[in-house]
């Protein structure tokens, strides 16, 4: 069955300014500006009044209208981005061999997981900044603005330390993101 028309609406908070053209939508606050295509949903996108986003989809099925409030996170998510950012933490876990990570250029290097010689190489994506934890042992810091090079960062280190061809219950070596989130407003 279809629903004639589902909408929703989005407050534009302080200090951010928002565009959009043919379902392009740009984000742009203190922190830096934010641009991601919603070309592949079916739908209406436009700014109304001076603070507020408006999203319809007419004549959906049920899996087109679960897009409405994706679409709606996600740029929610961007807007939280341009004026607070997002922080990751990871924590190392080992059992007997320490688990040795640097950065070197825009690679982050792990060396040393399970006693193994290979070093395992993983790329930070554009906006992913690094930093070492001074006050916490074995943790790394990632953040950035966009939710989704910071988390998609984090997920390529935890998959660079999976194990194979031994016992998941009995080794349970890795790097594992320990907490997430947006950053504290800097007052």
């Amino acid at each position: 069955m279809k629903t004639v028309l589902s909408s929703r609406t989005i407050e534009i908070p302080e200090g951010v300014e928002v565009e959009i053209k043919s379902r392009t939508v740009t984000v742009t606050g203190p922190r830096g500006s934010l641009t991601r295509s919603f070309k592949h949903v079916d739908m209406d996108l436009k700014k109304v009044g001076g603070n507020k986003i408006r999203l319809d989809i007419w004549f959906a099925q049920r899996k087109q209208l679960a897009s409405v409030r994706t679409v709606c996170s996600h740029i929610d998510n961007m807007m939280v981005g341009v004026t607070r950012g997002f922080l990751y933490k990871m924590r190392f876990v080992y059992s007997h061999f320490p688990i040795n990570v640097a950065i070197s250029g825009k690679t982050v290097e792990i060396r040393n997981f399970l006693g193994e010689k290979r070093v395992r190489r993983v790329p930070l994506l554009d906006g992913v900044e690094y930093v070492r934890s001074a006050d916490v042992k074995d943790q790394i810091e990632l953040s950035g603005n966009d939710i989704a090079a910071v988390s998609l960062t984090c997920a390529k280190i935890q998959q660079a330390t999976n194990i194979r061809k031994k016992d998941l219950r009995k080794f349970l070596d890795g790097i594992y993101v320990s907490e997430k989130g947006a950053m504290e407003a800097a007052e």
